[in-house]
């Protein structure tokens, strides 16, 4: 699988990103410059964690802005997978690829430690073969505006439509999002917004390897 990784200033989990998709996929991915006004011809593309352009206004909100941006949504509307981790999601939610909006956490706090993530919905390419309720993911978190909230009605959209990919595990919501959701997806499925770090979770040096997963899934589903 050909995989593209989207570059803004002040992202800091590019390379991170780039080591997951090569454990994976066992291709050397693209970096592409958030000036670029078009992709690689890939099959994937992920938005990676940081800060970028500073968190300036709000997080991902100058970002959703680069001119790369308008080939990324082209790119999801054929169908095709994105996954925006943790500043991504802000990303794809300042870029109304996803609905919703990431709060500051309930904490008020920078939170950065491991949480149990459980699949919500196997029906999308990330979760491929994960069991709902049963598949649990070891991952890190590292935000301080990753509550995610929606309103009681637009919950109830992703709740029927079975968009939400991964929750929290009971007790370990680390930002008090709405309905311990950890992760969304979009009405096509084939965009995943995730705050959690799955691309830290791929090596057993670092301390697990289930991050590896979501990955695999995506490569097996493809």
């Amino acid at each position: 699988m050909r995989a593209a990784i989207v570059v803004f200033p002040g992202s800091n989990r590019e390379r991170d990103m780039a080591l997951a998709c090569r454990r994976a996929f066992g291709k050397e991915p693209e970096l592409v410059w958030h000036r670029d006004t078009s992709l690689p011809d890939v099959d994937f593309v992920a938005l990676p964690g940081g800060f970028s352009y500073g968190d300036y206004l709000r997080p991902g909100a100058i970002a959703a802005r680069a001119p790369i941006m308008r080939a990324v949504i082209d790119h999801a509307s054929r169908g095709a997978p994105v996954l925006g981790v943790c500043n991504g999601f802000q990303i794809m939610i300042e870029a109304g690829m996803l609905p919703g909006a990431l709060l500051r956490n309930a904490t008020l706090n920078f939170v950065c430690r491991n949480t149990t993530l459980i699949c919500a919905s196997s029906n999308s390419a990330f979760t491929y073969g994960m069991e709902v309720d049963k598949t649990k993911l070891t991952v890190p978190v590292a935000h301080h505006d990753g509550g995610y909230f929606v309103t009681p009605d637009m919950l109830q959209v992703l709740e029927a439509e079975d968009r939400v990919a991964f929750r929290y595990a009971p007790g370990e919501n680390p930002n008090g999002s709405t309905a311990d959701i950890a992760g969304v997806m979009n009405g096509g499925r084939n965009v995943v917004g995730l705050m959690p770090h799955p691309e830290n979770a791929t090596d057993p040096l670092a301390g697990g390897t289930d991050g590896l997963e979501l990955f695999q899934s995506l490569l097996e589903a493809a």
